[in-house]
């Protein structure tokens, strides 16, 4: 037996497999029988570029069978873009099949932006229901009412990108429920007919600037809330009563002061009338020593003072006469 060297089979056997995985000859026959034209040398360049050539020629079957004129070069952009090819083929295919006009370039815009572009054309052709939450809001008697509406929905491809998302539908929707509500001067009225609230909801152009082109909204439930009306009145009730409440106290402290200060003006008038009746045994001595008093006439005060002193005991029973008692002096004149 002749002996075969080991190492130039090894060799040749590792350049074949880095030829078969630059050049796969097998993925460029199936695309020349599914009428794709794509050269070995684009699918080896795609393998330097990094970019996986069975996902290209796959899409690319897949679109031309679709009847869409699409080219690699077209798909490996937008995959080295950062996009994910399947999505915008399967969308691009939906939209032809439903004659919704859209673009490879629009398509690929809509991947790029972060949405999902198969997704909205599923929403375009089939519109889906957004369930909002318990929207609370006060008519003008004062009663408390829960609205929860459905807001049936359609994606507008032209909008989707720069366009505002759901949470700004269900936001709007909110507020124009709010404002319809407030606007009802009673809560039965909001009861009896709640299909107005979805008219004049859906009146206002709430999609515009959106993704979304509003098709109905409607008021799913209504419940009634607490009595918001009555219950400020009771609020603004006790402020009112805290705030008499101050004020009288206020006023009890202010008399209390001044009763106070009247009593301590009623004990100086006291005093000084005290210290005026203690002047009068001095001046009844200095008239005796000058001779302007004599004693007659000093016995004749006497009686019209013990006649007062009668009187006041007679309209004041049992109080002190505030008469001057000159003769209870005497022992004190000099």
């Amino acid at each position: 037996m002749m002996d075969f060297p080991l190492f130039p089979l090894i060799v040749g056997g590792i350049a074949l497999l880095v030829l078969l995985y630059f050049f796969p000859i097998s993925l460029w026959i199936t695309a020349i029988f599914s009428g794709v034209r794509v050269s070995l040398f684009q699918l080896a360049f795609m393998r330097v570029r990094k970019v996986p050539p069975a996902l290209i020629v796959n899409s690319l079957i897949t679109s031309t069978k679709a009847g869409l004129e699409l080219t690699a070069n077209d798909l490996e952009t937008h995959y080295l873009a950062g996009g994910n090819v399947p999505s915008v083929i399967k969308a691009l295919i939906s939209a032809d099949k439903a004659n919704i006009p859209l673009s490879f370039k629009q398509a690929t815009a809509i991947d790029l932006a972060g949405r999902d572009v198969f997704e909205a054309v599923t929403t375009s052709v089939n519109p889906k229901v957004i369930n909002t939450p318990n929207v609370a809001a006060v008519a003008q008697d004062g009663i408390q009412l829960i609205a929860k509406a459905r807001v049936t929905v359609r994606a507008n491809i032209t909008q989707l990108v720069g366009g505002a998302g759901e949470e700004t539908i269900l936001a709007r929707v909110g507020e124009g429920i709010v404002t319809s509500i407030g606007s009802s001067r009673s809560h039965k009225e909001v009861l009896e007919n709640p299909d107005k609230i979805s008219k004049l909801v859906l009146s206002k152009g709430l999609d515009a600037g959106t993704a979304f082109e509003i098709l109905s909204i409607d008021i799913a439930d209504v419940d009634i809330g607490e009595n918001i009306g009555a219950k400020l009145q009771t609020d603004q009730a006790s402020a009112d009563l805290r705030v008499a409440e101050a004020r009288a106290e206020e006023r009890r402290a202010m008399a209390v002061a001044m009763e106070q200060e009247n009593r301590a003006k009623t004990q100086e008038a006291k005093a000084r009338v005290v210290e005026a009746e203690a002047e009068i045994p001095k001046a009844i001595a200095e008239a005796f020593r000058s001779g302007n008093l004599g004693v007659m006439d000093y016995y004749k005060m006497r009686n019209v003072q013990a006649d007062t002193d009668m009187r006041d005991s007679i309209a004041n029973p049992g109080g002190q006469g505030g008469s001057v008692k000159p003769g209870r002096e005497e022992g004190r004149m000099s």
